[in-house]
Parts: C-alpha cells; sequence; structure tokens
C-alpha cells in the first residue's frame, strides 16, 4: 500500500498536477488525488518525508526533465510539475528533522543589475526548490552589492546569476570581483546561464558552472554535492 502511494505520488507529479482539480498531461485525471493531496496521504500512511521526496518527488522530477530534454514536454508541462512538487515541499518541511534533511542547500538566485528578465530565472527558482534546496530569490536588476549583502547575511551554499541580455551579463563579471573584494568568493558557489552567456563566459568571469536551464543546474548541484563526499 505505502509503496502504491509513492508510486502514484510519482506519476502525479510526471502528470503535473498538483491538485485534484488539474486533468493532467494525459488529460481525464480530475477528482483523482494529485500531488499535493497524495503527499498529506502518504504523510498520514507514516511514510518518511525522506522516502517521499526521493522516491516520489524527486523521482518525479527526474523523469519530467529526461522529457523536456527529449522534447516530448515543453515549458508548460515542466512548470506545472516542477509547481506540484513546490508544493508538496511546503507540506513536508514542518515533518522534516531538521537543518540537515529540510534542505540540500541554500541556493540564493538573481537577475543582475540591469536586467529585468526574470521567467528563466523563476523556473530556475521552482525547480531548485522542488528538488529541496532552499531558496532565496533575490528579484530582478539586482546590485552586485546588494548580493554581497545576502551572501554574507544569508550565507547560501550556492549563488545563481541570471542575464537576457548581452549589455547586462557584465554584471555578472562585477559581482564575481565584488565578491573577491569582499572575501567571499570563496565562501559560496557561483552559478550563471541565461540566453546571453556560455560555458566560456562562465570560464571567463570565474564562475564555478554555466547551466543551460533548471534540470542541468540541479544536475550541476548534484556534481558539487558529490565532489564533498
Amino acid at each position: 500500500m505505502k509503496e502504491d502511494i509513492i508510486a502514484i505520488l510519482k506519476e502525479n507529479v510526471i502528470q503535473g498536477r498538483r491538485t485534484k482539480d488539474d486533468e493532467g498531461a494525459d488529460g481525464n485525471m480530475v477528482g483523482t488525488p494529485a500531488v499535493l493531496e497524495l503527499a498529506q496521504l502518504a504523510l498520514e500512511s507514516d511514510i518518511a518525508p525522506e522516502i517521499i521526496i526521493k522516491q516520489g518527488l524527486t523521482a518525479g522530477i527526474q523523469v519530467v526533465g529526461n522529457k523536456f530534454a527529449a522534447k516530448e514536454y515543453f515549458i508548460p508541462d515542466m512548470l506545472a510539475s516542477a509547481e506540484a512538487v513546490s508544493g508538496a515541499m511546503d507540506i513536508l518541511k514542518p515533518y522534516l528533522d531538521g537543518p540537515s534533511t529540510m534542505t540540500k542547500g541554500k541556493f540564493a538566485i538573481a537577475t543582475v543589475k540591469g536586467d529585468i528578465h526574470d521567467i528563466g530565472k523563476n523556473i530556475v527558482a521552482i525547480l531548485l526548490k522542488g528538488a529541496g534546496y532552499e531558496v532565496k530569490d533575490l528579484g530582478i536588476d539586482v546590485s552586485p552589492e546588494k548580493i554581497v549583502e545576502v551572501v554574507r547575511e544569508y550565507k547560501p551554499d550556492f549563488l545563481g546569476l541570471s542575464a537576457l541580455l548581452t549589455t547586462t551579463m557584465v554584471a555578472m563579471g562585477k559581482t564575481i570581483e565584488a565578491l573577491k573584494e569582499n572575501g567571499l568568493r570563496d565562501k559560496v558557489k557561483v552559478l550563471i546561464g541565461g540566453a546571453a552567456v556560455s560555458e566560456e563566459y562562465a570560464q571567463e568571469i570565474e564562475a564555478d558552472a554555466y547551466c543551460v536551464d533548471g534540470f542541468h543546474a540541479i544536475k550541476v548541484l548534484e556534481n558539487f554535492q558529490k565532489a564533498k563526499l
């Protein structure tokens, strides 16, 4: 029975169903329990939150990532699944034992100074939250000084910088320089992304990684975590 709940939860993540009112990617599922209801049911069935997350939510979002990469799913499909997982994480958070199990790490994310585009950043933030990271979204047009302040006070393990325009991507390099000047560069892993940037640019400004999209960011973070072991 418990295995059935987790399997159905995983399938509903894949279907992108947040609540029982949602149809799902395949349609005709309205009225059946969806991710939020199943997460609550799993808790009431004494299934450990860690199992719910790993075998239900994370396993489901990984399938969604594969479908997105294979162009079987598109941005609306991926967002529906990510928002469902994010909602389930909100339900599970009070039941997690402590900081070590509550989050895989703290992630601060921002669209850099001069840039007001936030769709890509928002998608990444939702996916990371759904994957188990504690996410602090700083918004758009964020100055290097503000980011330095957040890194100093919030102490994130990771920092994501986004830029859509070639005219604003230079702010990424300025932000990294500001972190160096304030003695904080070695305190945080910096990931960059957005239409304007590339792997070569990440190397040029000495970022720790370039991420194509939110799913790639999750894989990069997993590799960082493995490197610690």
